[in-house]
């Protein structure tokens, strides 16, 4: 199929977008049967087509995984470390370029594009530092001659399918701990946003990795995901999205008995309490709740503050919100870009009618923004029902609902009383209540008078249906492990 056909609508500042294909044994894959066209959430334009795989393809891609398994375990950590580390210099150098590419397909400002880029420098520097402390373990040397040895053996093949909202973060924080322990991977990013992912890949081919360590496919999600956990020759997956989608990848996975790292929805409670520095905790929510137009896993997502300070801190929130400037991210003071896709829109249109419907009353914002384009106004809204979808349901967009409490028994158990537990912020500046709260609140983690990004040597995870298992930190590497016993006299 010739993929002219697709219309590609490049404005003055699109001609940097990255050309589209599939990598696959080694090879760019720029034509095929079946795509899909990329759009730029600002303005809706066509920003390219993107090639889908066939069943062929991704055979081929399981074939290309085999080899590039059996040569890197086989390369020297030291080597895996230089390779990683060489990755991080380029993409360092690249920051421009990438950054461009990641607000034009995923919309979020220049700035916090940047910024990812930055992290995701990070996350490879800690996974290429760590690769060569990969070795053998002795942990026993008996007085009758046994010695035990523990040999980390990398796992296999590894599908890693990761969403939308941080394009090159989220690629990186799976390709890197994955490359570290010596597995081979697939990766299958969001078809939203592929210009991201396909310059990483890029950036590991130019780094000195063999052609066949990493293949880089999209297609239908549901289609690629079922076929690839169908193999026996996937070892395991690891995968970045919502709850729902996640289930259904475990169900597909348990039957091969694939392992699985899942980083899943969260609704996150933020806890204001009456002792706290209003001012410093007002802008660090308010950074962090609209940061990516809300599209974060761990934003802060319910906000319960004490009775005393209430008023106070709804007026403080709305004076802050009032002052968020939306627009294209490209564009120089813009502190708020465009949600990255149309069902997100009506994602923040079906929970504003329906709390609305029960008794809520909108401060600020509530509809959206422009005819052209996925944007949605900063929302901050009160008097939220109970039964409302808001309280139940992961917002995963720039909605900041308003909760007054009283009693911090009782905020704590309506802060542990849904299904997700992912992460959960506190602003006080009592010991007692600190501790309280690490202690009591069920979660993934706890951040105290902050919200601080996740940093590379720290593992995350979520509870109960906010995932499994864990990312970051040494251990995500030895996720990609299998601990071989080795007894020997």
């Amino acid at each position: 199929m010739d993929l002219s056909k697709f219309s590609t609508i490049f404005s003055p500042v699109m001609n940097m977008y990255t050309k589209l294909g599939l990598f696959i044994g080694g090879k760019w894959i720029y034509e095929a049967e079946k795509g899909e066209n990329v759009l730029n959430p600002f303005d809706e334009s066509v920003l390219g087509c993107l090639p889908h795989a066939t069943e062929g393809d991704l055979d081929d891609a399981i074939k290309s995984s085999e080899r590039g398994f059996d040569e890197w375990r086989n390369t020297d950590p030291e080597i895996r470390s230089k390779v990683i580390l060489k990755a991080a210099d380029i993409l360092s150098e690249r920051i421009s370029l990438v950054s461009e590419v990641m607000t034009l397909e995923q919309g979020k400002p220049l700035a916090e594009s940047v910024g990812e880029i930055n992290q995701s420098i990070a996350i490879l520097k800690f996974n290429g530092t760590n690769a060569k402390l990969i070795k053998d373990e002795l942990v026993a040397d008996r007085d009758n001659g046994l010695k035990t040895l523990i040999k980390p053996h990398p796992l296999g093949i590894c599908l890693c399918l990761t969403a939308w909202n941080f394009p090159i973060a989220l690629v990186i924080r799976k390709i890197a701990p994955a490359l570290a322990a010596g597995c081979s991977v697939i990766i299958k990013p969001s078809e939203e946003t592929p210009g991201t992912a396909i310059e990483v890949v890029k950036i590991f081919q130019e780094a000195g990795l063999p052609k066949d360590v990493i293949n880089l496919v999209f297609g239908v999600p549901h289609e690629i995901s079922d076929y690839l956990l169908s193999r026996d020759e996937v070892k395991k997956l690891s995968f970045t999205g919502s709850v729902p989608v996640g289930k259904l990848l475990a169900k597909k996975a348990a039957e091969t008995l694939k392992r699985c790292t899942l980083e899943l929805g969260g609704h996150s409670p933020a806890i204001i309490a009456e002792d706290a520095d209003i001012e410093a905790t007002l802008d660090t929510l308010t950074g962090f709740k609209f940061r990516n137009a809300g599209q974060v896993c761990i934003a802060p997502s319910r906000f319960y503050v004490h009775e005393k300070i209430y008023d106070k801190v709804r007026d403080g929130f709305l004076k802050r919100i009032k002052n968020i400037t939306l627009g294209n991210g490209l564009h120089e003071g813009v502190t708020m870009g465009p949600l990255s896709n149309s069902r997100r829109v009506a994602a923040m249109k079906d929970f504003i009618d329906d709390a609305v419907e029960n008794g809520s009353t909108i401060i600020y914002g509530g509809s959206k923004y422009k005819d052209k384009g996925y944007f949605w106004e900063p929302t901050l809204i009160e008097n939220i029902n109970e039964g409302s979808k808001m309280i139940t349901e992961e917002i995963f967009g720039p909605i900041l609902p308003l909760f007054k409490f009283k009693d911090y028994d009782e905020v704590i158990e309506k802060a542990n009383s849904l299904n997700y537990g992912l992460a959960s912020y506190v602003y006080t500046n009592s010991k007692a209540l600190q501790e309280k709260m690490v202690k009591e609140i069920i979660a993934g983690g706890v951040s105290i008078n902050t919200a601080s990004p996740l940093h590379p040597e720290i593992p995350y995870g979520g509870i109960k249906e906010s995932g499994i298992g864990y990312e970051g930190g040494m251990d995500a590497i030895y996720s990609f492990i299998h601990k071989k016993n080795i007894n020997i006299i």
